[in-house]
């Protein structure tokens, strides 16, 4: 989704080359010569940059629990943000097995691009993830249900803040971070980013709803973001981002970066960020569900975007049944737990999650505090990030002094008109 990260984008196709004899990783294409040597089975494998080293220790423990046979791994590295762009431009050749963010399932299945799940790895998915985890990798096409990819993580974002700044009661509202900030102490808030910034307009009671045909095509999409209280909203978030401490163009670079230098006093980003704002911040390392924000007088929750990573296995792979069992591996509880321990994802493993180590976790609080105040990111407009986006940029055009002007009015039908359609 979009994110099932926020997702870092990057370069597809680098090798790496995993540190033990009997697994090894090539530069190569996709997953169609899967048996180089006769005796070597190649699985071909996308992860994020950021799980390389943790695809490698899975790739490791799952060689060692099959030594019966003789694995080949070859890791590409691609953002979940844009994997299903990347694969459906060469279906034929693509990786065995791949994450993506969840809101692409249905672009993927249209793609005729991944393998439907059944038989005992259904039922395994299906009694050891969590109901909500296992329905975000489940469409119905043609009338028929079916389970498409493996989840192994849910994704949200919430609020880190710097506790020598800011105190709990502070970070319950937006105005009681903003009365502590200042152009040089400041609230990092990516409005420019439409995984962020429809979190104002859902937690308003603003929805979108998509009719879908049987062939999970987009038929209509109707809003409610263009109403009166979407005006209000817009107007909100505009006087929220004209305060000098509100720094409203800050992607993730910039929100580290803030945190390293002390620019940033809370900021609102994912588990991906947790390791090096906590390694900045010390003892001050805090974290919350995200404030309530000020609309017509009366305090109204952010409701962000809640997904889940998903991983999927190519409906071409050469090596379907190693692709599947490999799939499985990684998304087991005992993975699970390490990619937790690795890189402090919570799991959607239902006795992994109840691990005493994820329940101590302060960022796995504070998203089990956010999941209730969460937006589905399933059947997202295929249209909606870009004008969403674009709602952000015009503010912070209007803020750059090379005379735009910001008019609520017109920017708010912008937004509307970039995304809803009419039925043909």
């Amino acid at each position: 989704m979009k994110k099932f990260g926020k997702f870092i984008a990057l370069t597809l196709g680098a090798c790496m080359t995993l540190g033990f004899a009997s697994v090894a990783a090539a530069c190569g294409g996709g997953g169609g010569n899967n048996n180089t040597d006769g005796k070597e089975t190649l699985l071909v494998v996308w992860c994020p940059e950021a799980d390389h080293e943790f695809a490698k220790q899975v790739a490791a423990d799952f060689q060692a629990a099959h030594p019966e046979k003789k694995y080949k791994f070859q890791f590409g590295i691609q953002g979940e943000g844009d994997a299903a762009t990347k694969v459906l431009n060469d279906v034929e050749n693509a990786p065995d097995v791949f994450s993506f963010a969840s809101d692409q399932i249905n672009k993927l299945i249209v793609g005729d691009a991944l393998a439907r799940i059944g038989g005992d790895r259904l039922k395994w998915i299906k009694d050891n993830n969590e109901a909500d985890a296992v329905d975000s990798a489940t469409v119905t096409l043609r009338g028929e249900e079916g389970t498409y990819a493996f989840p192994y993580t849910d994704n949200t974002f919430f609020l880190y803040y710097d506790k020598s700044k800011l105190t709990e009661e502070d970070v319950k509202t937006l105005d009681g971070i903003m009365a502590k900030t200042s152009a040089d102490e400041q609230f990092y808030y990516p409005t420019n980013d439409g995984w962020y910034g429809s979190a104002f307009f859902f937690g308003a009671g603003l929805d979108y709803e998509v009719t879908l045909g049987e062939q999970l095509n987009e038929l209509t999409v109707t809003t409610t973001f263009g109403n009166e209280k979407g005006l209000a909203v817009t107007e909100a978030l505009w006087g929220y981002v004209q305060k000098p401490g509100f720094k409203a163009d800050s992607d993730d670079s910039k929100l580290i970066t803030g945190f390293q230098t002390g620019k940033a006093i809370a900021g609102v980003s994912g588990i991906w960020n947790k390791s090096q704002i906590k390694e900045y911040l010390g003892d001050n390392f805090g974290v919350a569900k995200l404030p309530t924000y000020t609309l017509n007088g009366e305090q109204v929750q952010l409701e962000s975007f809640a997904g889940y990573k998903l991983l999927g296995v190519s409906k071409r792979s050469p090596n379907m049944t190693d692709a599947l069992e490999f799939a499985q591996f990684y998304t087991s509880k005992e993975s699970q737990l390490k990619h937790f321990d690795a890189r402090g994802f919570v799991p959607t493993n239902k006795d992994a999650k109840a691990d005493a180590r994820v329940a101590a976790d302060d960022c796995a609080k504070a998203i089990s505090a956010q999941l209730p105040f969460t937006h589905s990111q399933k059947n997202v407009p295929g249209d909606f990030w870009t004008p969403m986006a674009g709602l952000g940029t015009a503010m912070i055009n209007a803020l750059g002094g090379d005379g735009e002007t910001f008019n609520a009015q017109e920017q708010l039908e912008a937004l509307v008109n970039g995304f809803i359609k009419s039925a043909t």
